[in-house]
């Protein structure tokens, strides 16, 4: 089936050739569909495009579709060409004449344009969650190894004196920065886009602010022609936060493979979470790690990718922005995959609680020296030159103690600090609303 068929049956090659992987993934956006769908019939009857005894019967069959996406036993048939021709077919089944009303008012372009800004508010709200999670696993560490010293280094040499409190808390805050930009994103797919039809607006008397309403958005894309120019460019803007928290995500993997390998032996995983060699058998290699660095390096090439699909297309619709959908849409999974698989080795992780015993790293105490010169009145270059002169001359005698007390050191790590930034930010996503909505469109019909 498929919704523009005019009679004339199109060439199996081309057929194939052009719908691609739309049913595997238009399965993403089933449910959305439907909500869409609801919302969309429930304006309907408002202007009078359907009867008020008509609409029950739609919503009774659309919530009983939506019960089937939402436990995975919809199915997109074969010869059935994407998700919006599967349900206003399976209506039509039902419902006969009344089902093929459904479609009055929009156009396939703002359907898909509908059910990928409520896939995407969805799916940013689960990463929120599960980078939230990440967050507080982050700083529950920091607090509990918070006394215990480790190298920090600069160019890869041994440098000043860091804490595993310090080096959990970073990355607790690099992602509290990452959901602020997450939620710009947020603000932006937010908006509804029902009622631009194929991106020309429609002579029917649409209602779209309550199409809105029904549906949560906290705003709308109000120019046609806009609203169009937003598929694609929504995408692109998403997989730029999604890139930035792969990005940390993939710091930390590496700053995990460096710290677990016998040159350092800064920390450890449990047997059980690490793999082996078929030829060595002292192998406990950071596989975990490296598979979470190299797929979120991978996700920072997605907004190139969309920006290479539709960068030199004008305003209009273009099939070319179907290519979005097939790295736009497994992103958000993978992504949440390596948020929740890294959060669970921390959780699991061991620190060596001695490093700094090691006299390989004495120097790293050099500028706590300097320091202490500093404060007895040695003006800052004369007690340089003094550590430097005792390093060189091989009589540098550290004492293996640090005493920071500004916010963000060693000795003030402000995790309250950190978790309350974290809390303020996670308040501006509103989620509540959105769920508030579409509980609302739920409600059974009598």
């Amino acid at each position: 089936m498929k919704l523009w068929d005019k009679g004339t049956p199109v060439n199996k090659a081309i057929e194939e050739f052009t719908v691609g992987r739309d049913r595997e993934l238009d399965i993403y956006l089933a449910t959305h569909d439907i909500l869409g769908s609801m919302a969309h019939v429930t304006m309907l009857e408002s202007v009078g495009l359907i009867g008020k005894d008509e609409l029950p019967d739609l919503l009774a069959v659309l919530q009983k579709l939506y019960n089937e996406a939402e436990s995975g036993s919809f199915k997109i048939d074969d010869g059935v060409e994407d998700v919006h021709s599967q349900v206003e077919f399976m209506l039509t089944q039902s419902l006969g004449d009344l089902g093929k009303k459904i479609h009055s008012g929009r156009s396939r372009n703002d359907q898909v344009l509908l059910d990928l800004k409520l896939f995407t508010r969805d799916a940013i709200k689960e990463i929120t969650e599960s980078t939230s999670e990440m967050i507080d696993i982050l700083l529950d560490r920091a607090d509990e190894l918070k006394d215990i010293l480790m190298p920090g280094y600069t160019h890869l040499q041994v440098a000043m004196p860091s804490s595993f409190g310090l080096w959990f808390s970073a990355y607790a805050e690099s992602l509290t920065d990452d959901l602020e930009l997450l939620r710009s994103t947020y603000k932006i797919t937010n908006q509804n886009p029902l009622g631009s039809a194929a991106g020309y607006g429609s002579s029917f008397p649409l209602n779209r602010q309550m199409t809105t309403d029904l549906l949560g958005f906290e705003n709308m894309n109000y120019n046609v022609v806009y609203a169009q120019m937003g598929r694609g460019k929504v995408e692109k803007i998403v997989s730029f936060a999604l890139a930035n928290l792969a990005a940390t995500i993939s710091k930390l993997a590496y700053d995990v493979c460096l710290f677990m390998s016998q040159n350092f032996n800064f920390v450890s995983l449990p047997a059980e979470f690490t793999t082996g060699s078929s030829i060595m058998p002292h192998k406990k290699n950071p596989d975990v790690f490296e598979l979470t660095r190299a797929r979120c390096n991978k996700l920072q090439g997605v907004p190139a990718q969309i920006g290479l699909i539709i960068n030199n297309l004008p305003s209009g619709y273009f099939r070319d922005l179907q290519m979005v959908k097939e790295v736009f849409l497994p992103s958000f999974r993978e992504l949440n995959d390596c948020l929740k698989i890294a959060g669970l080795a921390l959780k699991n992780m061991s620190v060596n609680k001695n490093i700094v015993d090691d006299p390989k790293y004495d120097y790293l105490f050099s500028v706590e020296e300097v320091n202490k010169l500093v404060l007895q009145g040695v003006p800052f270059r004369e007690a340089y030159k003094i550590v430097g002169e005792q390093i060189e001359k091989g009589n540098f005698k550290p004492e293996k103690t640090v005493n920071h007390v500004h916010e963000g050191s060693i000795g003030n790590l402000a995790l309250d600090k950190i978790k309350s930034k974290k809390d303020e930010t996670l308040k501006t996503f509103n989620f509540k609303s959105l769920e508030k909505a579409k509980q609302q469109l739920l409600k059974p019909t009598n």
